[in-house]
């Protein structure tokens, strides 16, 4: 046959696998803020705006307010809800002339809230250091593609035991595990008492039950709010982080950087931890004007991790 069919889908985990064994599959990663503020000012707004019955010089939107719909009314790898949101704009925009108000109209940050009222999403970070938590980032299969993910731990008294809760996966069940048995062999150096595991019952949670999470690439994250919380040094909340653990503390490459770092920015976090077996890739896949806006850690081991990610290195016991 010389007919090729070009299929396009959000995900690919509901595509049968006989159907997705036959498929070339071309994957394309999200759009950065910068590259949606383009898309709506070289393309959307010039073509919505006549649909609307309003002509250009009767419409500005201000670079401003174009960014205040990215994030505060959607939250998306691609561009089909922004294009829903400017045209909610234009509908009242429309209105607006129909009552007798004369134009231009120009459509600021402020006049944005006022059309389509309290923003749906806020930078999600933390704005002060924690103690056992610290912020992971997940790539999912969602139309979003990347998103940041709070990891939390807390003790008790108890025998020992680890409770992990959040909808967690298997695979990532065993990054806790893996992540505990790390800071327990190496408790004595970070000034931490030993026997103190056998007294107490940790319990590891990640906000959003609802949602299904797996895969290893939260083991950085979990091993940094474990190691604060046995610690009680606060973990920097301006720091985003992601990465496979092993049981030595090596760091391990992981999937989906570029949706993550989007994920950070769009949060407005601009530090991150990345594998260093990883960087070549985020360097080829990221873009220079997102990369000049963001300061990339590329760590091989979770030594490296804590020196950034908490406030003060742990000093070893005494003796040690």
């Amino acid at each position: 046959s010389e007919v090729i069919f070009i299929c396009t889908g959000n995900r690919a985990d509901t595509i049968p696998t006989p159907l997705l064994d036959r498929m070339e599959l071309i994957t394309l990663s999200g759009y950065s803020e910068e590259e949606k503020l383009f898309i709506a000012k070289k393309h959307l707004i010039p073509k919505l705006i006549p649909l609307h019955g309003l002509s250009p010089e009767e419409v500005e939107f201000t670079d401003e307010a174009i960014l205040e719909i990215i994030r505060g009314y959607t939250r998306e790898a691609g561009v089909r809800n922004l294009q829903r949101q400017i045209s909610a704009v234009l509908r009242k925009i429309a209105v607006k002339k129909l009552r007798g108000e004369e134009g231009p109209f120009k459509i600021t940050p402020e006049l944005v809230r006022k059309l389509l009222g309290v923003p749906r999403y806020r930078p999600e970070k933390e704005k002060k250091p924690l103690v056992g938590v610290a912020t992971g980032l997940a790539w999912t299969e969602t139309e979003v593609g990347g998103e940041i993910m709070f990891i939390e731990a807390t003790k008790m008294k108890g025998k020992g035991s680890l409770v992990l809760t959040g909808s967690l996966g298997d695979i990532m069940k065993e990054s806790a595990q893996a992540a505990l048995s790390y800071i327990r062999s190496k408790a004595e150096d970070y000034g931490i008492d030993p026997d103190i595991f056998s007294q107490v019952d940790v319990h590891v949670h990640v906000p959003e039950g609802a949602v299904p999470k797996d895969g290893p690439s939260a083991g950085v994250a979990i091993a940094t709010a474990l190691l604060s919380l046995f610690t009680d040094i606060p973990v920097r909340m301006d720091v985003a982080m992601t990465g496979e653990i092993t049981l030595r503390g090596r760091v391990l490459p992981v999937g989906g950087l570029k949706e993550k770092i989007l994920a950070a920015k769009r949060a407005e976090i601009y530090e991150v931890i990345l594998p260093a077996k990883n960087k070549d890739e985020v360097l080829e896949e990221l873009p220079e004007y997102v990369r000049e806006k963001m300061t990339l850690h590329f760590v091989e081991n979770l030594e490296e991790v804590f020196k950034i990610a908490l406030v003060r290195e742990p000093k070893p016991l005494k003796g040690v």
